[in-house]
């Protein structure tokens, strides 16, 4: 338990390295970089006294170290803004103020947060159904016209881009089929049937993509398992060949798929900006892009902030997932 414990605490300490060194990269790209913001907030008309003001109201004039110093207080401490008339406090975390709105950042993320964890939780499911039971009943079906029918979808599948597969279910299934209605997210508390629906072929268009890699894994590792000597074994014994599947292979090879599970979970709020942006639903990934199409910087930096901390996390999760069905990584 100790040497769990230390290895817990490790992962812990390395995320939080890597957050804080994201932090740095990620103002320093949008802040740093050549560019008068106060210029591209305040609009190209205005006249220089009123960018002067703007420049004075985001604090731009300040030395670079001591914004970035206000920008990492706000996440653990808060932050106040000047408003123009007053000044409005955010609480922590705070990730900033919006440009074009004076919305809070993470009010704003917050508020997307939930329609993106739909899509994703829901294509995570799909994609781990659909994956893993690909890549099981490929290695069952091993030297077959299943197998090699599989492994050419599953090859299809991983060189398509997910818009490719987005516009061909939309003009299969809901244009020529009419089996689905276009997709138009409404949210769980208001209709979650409606809900489910508008959900679906998102869901599908991420999972399909996903399912491909999962179902190349699974088969790899089910053929490796399979030709160990226990199995045999267990074949010498007279144990039917879906028990020796069923109970013995797919435990042997589950400890990989855990560990890319649990990190495309996090990569995942990252490749839903396409979807989003696809479907027209309303999340975190189509909030970037308009934040980024009007130049809204803290939005655009809160965005990617979130995401990645959804990536470190995710990261730390499968380390300790992969630690706990395969307790030598502890000793690594």
């Amino acid at each position: 338990m100790t040497g769990f414990t230390g290895f817990l605490l490790r992962r812990i300490a390395g995320a939080v390295l890597v957050l804080l060194a994201l932090s740095v990269i990620v103002y320093a790209v949008f802040y740093v970089a050549p560019g008068n913001v106060a210029q591209i907030v305040c609009g190209e008309r205005c006249s220089p006294q009123q960018v002067a003001l703007v420049h004075d109201k985001l604090g731009l004039g300040d030395p670079l170290y001591l914004q970035y110093g206000h920008f990492v207080q706000g996440i653990f401490a808060g932050r106040d803004f000047s408003s123009g008339t007053g000044m409005v406090h955010c609480s922590a975390p705070c990730l900033g103020q919006s440009y074009r709105t004076d919305e809070q950042v993470t009010d704003l993320i917050l508020g997307k947060l939930p329609v993106t964890g739909s899509l994703v939780i829901g294509a995570f499911a799909l994609w781990l159904l659909i994956g893993v039971g690909t890549g099981v009943l490929s290695a069952w079906k091993r030297g077959g016209m299943t197998e090699r029918l599989l492994t050419w979808l599953t090859l299809a599948g991983t060189s398509t881009p997910v818009f490719v597969i987005g516009l061909l279910l939309i003009i299969i299934l809901c244009s020529t089929l009419q089996w689905l209605p276009f997709p138009q997210y409404v949210p769980f508390t208001d209709n979650p049937q409606q809900w489910f629906w508008g959900l679906l072929l998102p869901w599908f268009s991420l999972a399909l993509i996903e399912s491909a890699k999962y179902a190349r894994l699974t088969r790899s590792s089910m053929l490796e398992t399979l030709a160990e000597d226990h199995v045999r074994t267990f074949r010498a014994y007279g144990l039917s060949e879906r028990a020796i599947v069923g109970r013995h292979a797919l435990r042997g090879a589950v400890a990989p798929v855990i560990a890319l599970s649990a990190l495309d979970a996090g990569t995942m709020f990252g490749s839903a900006v396409l979807t989003e942006t696809l479907f027209g639903i309303p999340g975190i990934g189509q909030q970037l892009v308009q934040s980024v199409r009007t130049v809204d910087l803290p939005v655009v930096v809160g965005v990617v902030l979130t995401t990645g901390f959804f990536v470190v996390l995710a990261n730390a999760v499968a380390d300790v997932l992969y630690a706990m069905a395969d307790r030598r990584v502890v000793l690594s």
